[in-house]
């Protein structure tokens, strides 16, 4: 299928998209840093831009688009008006590209707060937004770790289909292909993931295999929690401390903190795929991904459905 990204970051979803078979025909992304590096292993088709600012009629047509939308500007208060809220500017080009193009699919991330945003109201509206543009939707809560990612990861997905396509819906959620109880198969731990790679100050051709040197002191706060090398990772942060920093999650050996390169792991991007930026950027782009793998499945599912409706 044809695919236009949104909030494309450093491409994540698209990457595991391409894998599955599909074509990323337009991307866009407004930090510098992240566009360069969806360039540099994806493609040029990413634009540079403030997602305001782009002509909507630029967009091409395609048969799905992707991406997650902030949700900064849902309120309680402003259940009634969530379109018009000039915080949602984001979810309103997100909503008007939809609109307008009329994909048979979209794929929308988003943080499992969302649905808890009052009290479940916030989510209620976004789908009849949705609905009210032409779609039926699927809102799905899911753990990474059930997806043989070595990573504890609660993400949000919405699944929406033109009511052109089916008065149902015909898009099968992937199925989990790995449990904490071990069914199918066990969650894969932090160690396996990453017990291949060297420390990082001995020799090594690894890409971007160099990290913070923020200091390790365990505290119960997010990103400074022991990691138990047993155990998924703990969620790969994009920001940390609440001030606009990165906090890397802590190695299970308890004496520094996870590299670039071992952070991109465990979110299943390549090792030849390589992060453009300053340590910080890096770290965020990382953090803001979609894992390569489970987009892979989304795409599989896409690609099946491809052939269903030929």
């Amino acid at each position: 299928m044809k695919i236009v990204s949104l909030f494309s970051g450093a491409g994540g979803l698209d990457l595991g998209l391409l894998q599955a078979g599909h074509d990323i025909v337009w991307a866009n992304d407004i930090d510098v840093d992240a566009v360069t590096t969806y360039s540099k292993n994806i493609g040029n088709h990413i634009v540079c831009a403030d997602i305001k600012d782009i002509d909507i009629l630029a967009v091409p047509k395609s048969d799905v688009v992707v991406g997650g939308f902030p949700c900064q500007g849902f309120s309680q208060a402003n259940l009634l008006r969530t379109i018009d809220d000039e915080r949602n500017q984001l979810y309103k080009f997100f909503y008007k590209i939809i609109k307008h193009t009329q994909p048979k699919f979209f794929i929308a991330e988003n943080v499992r707060g969302i649905l808890s945003l009052g009290g479940g109201a916030v989510i209620k509206r976004i789908t009849l937004d949705f609905e009210e543009a032409g779609y039926i939707t699927s809102v799905n809560l899911v753990n990474m770790a059930d997806y043989g990612i070595p990573q504890t990861r609660q993400r949000v997905i919405i699944i929406g289909q033109h009511k052109d396509v089916g008065k149902e819906m015909l898009f099968r959620f992937p199925q989990k292909t790995n449990g904490k109880n071990g069914e199918p198969q066990p969650w894969i731990p932090i160690k396996a993931a990453l017990q291949h790679y060297p420390e990082p100050n001995e020799p090594n051709s690894y890409l971007n295999h160099i990290g913070s040197s923020y200091k390790v002191e365990y505290r119960n706060f997010t990103g400074h929690r022991a990691t138990d090398p047993s155990k998924p990772s703990p969620t790969i942060l994009a920001r940390g401390n609440g001030k606009g920093g990165v906090c890397a999650i802590p190695h299970y050996n308890g004496n520094r903190r996870l590299t670039i390169r071992e952070s991109a792991t465990i979110q299943t991007f390549p090792e030849t795929f390589e992060f453009i930026g300053h340590m910080n950027s890096c770290y965020r782009q990382i953090g803001n991904a979609v894992p390569v793998r489970f987009a892979q499945f989304l795409g599989q599912e896409l690609m099946r459905l491809e052939h269903e409706l030929e």
